[in-house]
């Protein structure tokens, strides 16, 4: 994929999510949409970027594998036993604005994590694709409103998918995927958390709400016996996927691991004879640019509109998790495993096939691969790419097959409606948009059991 280095950079903003705007983003992400029926018409036409007369018309219902709902207010508190509140999450006041402590110290991903008033969604897209309107980088977030129930709430969200031509959507935290990082180094205090936060997700969203909204159960590896009692909660419920952060697992007794250790193969095997899709969520896995940028998530835009190595860090992450599975075989010891990629990038993706070419190559001869681990990583692995990444170049690699419709809506550097994403799609035959709109996620959305 050729593009200059300033776009790229401009580009990464939206990982900055790995520098500030994910957590700010998380802070402020979303906007209230006025529902009008006219807004929504049952054609779905949706023009081309830089061409304001071609239109791509589509007379079914989307499926979006990438939508966010906005934690309430007792997520991460309301099924915590008190006597671990402390080195979970809990509530603080500071200077009359309301914040969480996160294993009892001031978290900085979000300034206010009550989400209330929120920034608009897709408040700085046109900015990611180069600022064509010649915007101020300060005032792209000036436009706030109060929070909307659909934010939050499961009911008043299905009537919103209905109007936007969506027939359903996978959800996923906007805090939940922060704070696995902030705790690892108390694997209690990270299962306990997220098994209390989960229970919390089943009763305000529903892992299989109307077979219109489709929440993600947030697991962690740090204790594999958990992480199995965790995925029957979930398949118990009728979760359709499990969300997992792209980062090495600190585990309870046995140090860092990689997700596919064969420690970890019990967890793996239960997925693979399950058949539920894994979605690896762009989340904060711990990356540092040692010394380059200060570290961490942080809702200080201070920089975040300037060019810095922090704003590859999300894909970095989503690189290493990728081809260390696909080096280290997970494919060939369960070949049922359905991976799904979200809000992660693609343009990781030229180089690691590269590698994966490589690797084929020097260790044939010693018989390491069963199969081609390229092979293995068309079959198994799905991306959703960044909307303003070229699809065409991420389709050309993995196969129209294997890309996902995302929207990331309502965060701030998603689309400002869904369906926008169909601007895209102009190269594609009315096939492909189909598998890429709807089909591929519809196909994940269904566990496929061995």
């Amino acid at each position: 994929m050729q593009t200059s280095l300033f776009c790229s950079a401009c580009r990464r903003k939206r990982s900055q999510k790995a520098g500030g705007l994910l957590a700010f983003l998380r802070m402020d992400g979303l906007h209230h949409t006025k529902l009008s029926e006219a807004s929504y018409t049952s054609a779905r036409k949706h023009e081309m970027p830089g061409d304001k007369t071609a239109m791509i018309e589509i007379d079914y219902t989307a499926f979006d594998a990438d939508n966010h709902y906005y934690e309430g207010p007792d997520a991460f508190t309301r099924h915590v036993p008190k006597a671990m509140q402390g080195r979970c999450v809990q509530w603080a006041e500071i200077e009359g604005r309301k914040h969480h402590l996160v294993g009892g110290k001031l978290a900085h991903a979000v300034k206010n994590p009550t989400w209330n008033p929120i920034a608009k969604p897709g408040a700085i897209s046109d900015y990611l694709r180069g600022n064509p309107l010649g915007k101020e980088s300060t005032n792209l977030l000036a436009d706030r409103e109060p929070l909307p129930d659909y934010y939050i709430k499961s009911d008043t969200r299905v009537d919103v998918i209905e109007k936007q031509g969506l027939e359903g959507v996978w959800v996923f935290p906007t805090l939940g995927v922060l704070y696995e990082e902030l705790l690892k180094h108390d694997p209690e205090a990270v299962t306990t958390l997220f098994g209390a936060f989960n229970r919390w997700l089943e009763e305000d969203w529903g892992c299989n709400h109307k077979g219109k909204i489709f929440a993600s159960p947030y697991i962690s590896l740090v204790d594999v016996e958990w992480a199995c009692r965790e995925l029957e909660w979930a398949i118990a419920q009728d979760a359709r996927t499990i969300v997992i952060r792209p980062a090495a697992v600190w585990t309870l007794n046995d140090g860092v691991r990689s997700p596919s250790d064969p420690m970890f193969d019990p967890f793996w095997a239960r997925v693979n004879e399950a058949g539920i899709t894994v979605a690896v969520h762009a989340s904060d896995s711990g990356y540092t640019t040692h010394g380059y940028v200060r570290d961490g998530f942080s809702s200080d835009f201070g920089g975040a509109f300037t060019p810095n190595v922090k704003h590859f860090n999300i894909e970095r992450a989503a690189y290493d998790f990728l081809i260390t599975i696909a080096y280290e075989r997970l494919f060939e010891r369960f070949p049922n495993l359905r991976i799904a990629s979200i809000e992660n990038g693609a343009e990781f993706l030229p180089d690691l096939f590269r590698k994966l070419n490589q690797s084929a190559a020097r260790l044939g001869q010693a018989g390491y691969y069963k199969d081609h681990p390229a092979d293995l990583f068309r079959e198994h692995v799905w991306v959703n790419p960044f909307w303003e990444d070229d699809v065409n170049e991420v389709a050309k690699m993995m196969g129209t097959d294997h890309v996902i419709f995302g929207s990331d809506w309502p965060h701030i550097e998603g689309m400002p409606e869904p369906l926008d994403y169909l601007g895209d799609l102009e190269k594609f035959s009315p096939e492909e948009v189909r598998k890429i709109m709807r089909e591929n996620a519809v196909g994940l959305n269904e566990r496929r059991p061995v």
